[in-house]
């Protein structure tokens, strides 16, 4: 999509994306001069930008106003990014119900995330009721969707048998996809399975990479992981242990 910045200039919004990395304060300007012209890819953008304080000073309570008005021309990533905001209290009080409806309203649209973060609360409780079945199903549709993180939880639901019959060859199916996709929590599942199997020279390059990859949240519960599972994995577990450290 391209829209006028002045009579005379025509810039394409995928540009902007790309001006972001080079010259981010020219980009949010040109990007805040889109929004105010409607188009809402601009304002989603403009969003973004906003709550990452890139380019422009970062306001998450005017972030989440511009996501509100790019949901009115039916952005679903806007739809996304407002429940984001609400369900963790960017830029004003927070508001999981009102999410919850937010995620509802993006993945009626397609959108992965929009399946995946509606199938957090589901599987939570919170904002809306405890239902495993349906969180079941939204990681379902946003793994088929190409959802890197639904594919490891669905294989986990998969592989635990929760709200369905179990089936470790499905779960192990889905991991690897999940790992393939960039997921380092796909790939520790895949490595851990792999593992209980004996097969650990299989295992090792998964490890290893979920370890290079994860954040300190992950590496903290993998390391619990590693060091219940005994002997076998210590050498991991020290590794996880240095890498938390380090962090």
């Amino acid at each position: 999509m391209s829209y006028p910045l002045r009579r005379d200039e025509i810039v394409d919004v995928t540009a902007l994306r790309a001006m972001l990395e080079a010259s981010p304060g020219k980009a949010a300007q040109a990007i805040l001069a889109a929004a105010g012209q409607g188009v809402s890819e601009a304002q989603l953008l403009l969003g973004q930008i906003l709550l990452d304080g890139r380019g422009i000073e970062r306001d998450p309570q005017l972030a989440r106003r511009w996501f509100s008005i790019a949901t009115r021309a039916g952005s679903s990533m806007a739809h996304n990014m407002l429940g984001r905001c609400l369900e963790h209290a960017w830029g004003g009080p927070a508001d999981l119900p009102g999410a919850a409806v937010q995620y509802q309203r993006a993945a009626a649209l397609g959108l992965d995330w929009g399946w995946y973060n509606l199938g957090n609360l589901l599987a939570t409780g919170r904002g809306v009721e405890l239902d495993q079945k349906l969180a079941l199903a939204c990681y379902e549709k946003a793994a088929h969707l190409g959802h890197a993180k639904s594919m490891n939880l669905y294989g986990r639901y998969l592989e635990q048998g929760i709200a369905g019959p179990a089936s470790p060859a499905r779960a192990l199916r889905w991991y690897r996809r999940s790992a393939e996709g960039g997921d380092f929590r796909g790939m520790f599942s895949l490595a851990m399975v792999l593992a209980e199997r004996g097969q650990f020279d299989a295992a090792h390059p998964w490890l290893e990479r979920a370890r290079r990859e994860g954040n300190l949240a992950f590496l903290h519960s993998a390391l619990a992981t590693l060091r219940s599972a005994g002997p076998s994995l210590s050498t991991y577990a020290d590794d996880y242990a240095e890498a938390i450290r380090r962090a």
